[in-house]
C-alpha cells in the first residue's frame, strides 16, 4: 500500500503508536490522581459522616453537664452545702460542655498543649 506520492501508508502504525501513548498517559494520570487523593485523605483524616459528628458533639456536651452535676452532688454530700455545690458545679459543667462543643466543632481555639500533645503533631 502506498500513498499517491510514492510513500508507504503508515496510518495504521501511527494510530497504534498514538493509542499506546494515550493508554500510557491514562495510566500515569490515574496513578497521579490516586496518589493525590490518598495524600488529601491522609492530611484531613478519614471522612466523618455528619451523624457521627453530631453524636460525638452531643456526647461531649452531655458528659460535661453530667460530670459537673456529679461533682456538685459529691461536694454537697461531703461538705453539707446543699444545694450550692450542685448549682455551681452544674453551671461549670454546662460551661465546660459548651466550650468542648465549640472546640470539637472548630469554632474555638484548641486548649493549651498538654504533655502528650507532642506525639500528635504532624511532622
Amino acid at each position: 500500500m502506498s500513498d499517491r506520492d510514492g510513500e508507504p501508508d503508515r496510518s495504521s502504525a501511527g494510530d497504534k503508536e498514538l493509542t499506546d501513548r494515550l493508554r500510557d498517559l491514562d495510566r500515569r494520570l490515574d496513578r497521579t490522581l490516586a496518589g493525590r487523593e490518598s495524600e488529601r485523605q491522609a492530611e484531613n483524616g478519614p471522612p466523618r459522616p455528619g451523624m457521627a459528628l453530631g453524636f460525638r458533639l452531643a456526647a461531649d456536651f452531655t458528659a460535661g453537664i453530667l460530670l459537673g452535676a456529679a461533682l456538685g452532688w459529691g461536694f454537697d454530700r461531703l461538705f453539707n452545702t446543699s444545694p450550692w455545690g450542685l448549682a455551681v458545679f452544674l453551671l461549670l459543667g454546662f460551661a465546660a460542655g459548651v466550650l468542648t462543643l465549640m472546640r470539637s466543632a472548630g469554632l474555638a481555639k484548641p486548649g493549651p498543649a498538654g504533655p502528650d500533645d507532642r506525639f500528635d503533631r504532624k511532622l
